[in-house]
């Protein structure tokens, strides 16, 4: 009898933190309000482009930096500021960081990226704007990011150690990425892959993936995250193989430094997007919906890759 009433007790303990886990996960899902209110806030005009070494620039990493301490992210080294020199201009990208669960894999890193620069005033004006405001390059993904960094902030169940990178001074030629990989390379960084968001805000009409990975077929990165999201979340852009957008984004510098598997992902391979570094480039013309659905989906790929019992993404031959 005693034993049957324990039996019944811990399955209705299992049960109930079952429905509790997925409690918690449905409330960190991200809202379309949510990140449109991060996108808005990061390609408004008061911040002019967020150039790297202006005032705008500033203002966006303190608005980071307090979303990363609010979601419970520690700053990766002394401060959440990883300064270098960009040219002849102070930059900083900013870096947080969340140990692993697990005994063992919290020794190995996952980094998750986005440039949160732009390219600033504009020389010459288009119907008197000269701000560049950059909603989809990359405030949305900088927004995905931060995504990433409240939902496992909040699920606290990452068994890998996650390095959140938001990156300056990639419109330079991908200067805060180099800095930032040479660092971690010559502190013997264990990393085991390297994600990279760009340009997340306007959904492709015909394709039958909603994110792209560049350098498709140099890693099974996709099939492994759509393992975990359980269907095609993640597809091949024959665009971005020809405009070789593998080697133009925040991806590159890690691959360089490390010859392991690190790749953009992205959901505008230039051809479903009109304004790549224009004036028009604003928040009102992004689809948030589509972002938090995206990022919703990514959340459990994300999750699956991060707490695999073993190295799963590997290098093709």
């Amino acid at each position: 009898m005693i034993r049957n009433i324990v039996l019944a007790l811990t399955v209705l303990v299992t049960f109930s933190c079952k429905g509790q886990d997925k409690e918690v996960v449905e409330k960190i899902k991200v809202s379309s309000d949510e990140v449109g209110a991060m996108v808005s806030f990061l390609a408004s005009d008061d911040i002019e482009g967020r150039d790297t070494g202006s005032e705008g620039i500033a203002e966006a990493a303190t608005y980071i930096e307090k979303q990363l301490e609010s979601y419970g992210v520690k700053p990766y080294y002394d401060t959440y500021r990883d300064h270098f020199k960009a040219k002849e201009l102070d930059a900083y990208n900013v870096v947080g960081y969340l140990e692993g669960t697990d005994p063992k894999l919290k020794n190995e890193v996952v980094v998750i990226g986005a440039h949160y620069d732009h390219i600033g005033l504009r020389a010459r004006p288009v119907e008197n704007d000269s701000i560049g405001n950059g909603a989809n390059d990359n405030a949305s993904g900088t927004a995905t990011v931060l995504a990433m960094a409240k939902y496992f902030g909040a699920a606290k169940n990452n068994k890998r150690s996650i390095v959140f990178a938001l990156f300056s001074a990639e419109e330079m030629g991908l200067l805060g990425s180099k800095h930032l990989a040479e660092r971690m390379k010559n502190e013997n960084v264990n990393l085991y892959t390297m994600v990279n968001f760009e340009m997340m805000g306007v959904p492709f009409p015909d394709r039958d993936y909603q994110v792209f990975a560049t350098g498709y077929d140099l890693s099974n990165m996709a099939e492994v995250l759509n393992k975990y999201a359980g269907n095609k979340l993640v597809g091949k852009s024959d665009e971005a193989a020809k405009f070789n957008l593998f080697k133009r984004s925040d991806n590159y510098p890690f691959y360089e430094q490390f010859k392991m598997a690190a790749q953009t992902i992205s959901s505008c391979d230039l051809t479903n997007f009109d304004f790549y570094h224009h004036v028009d480039d604003e928040a009102d013309i992004m689809d948030f919906n589509h972002m938090a659905n995206a990022i919703n989906n990514l959340f459990p790929a994300m999750e699956g890759m991060i707490n695999a019992p073993t190295q799963e993404i590997k290098m093709n031959e």
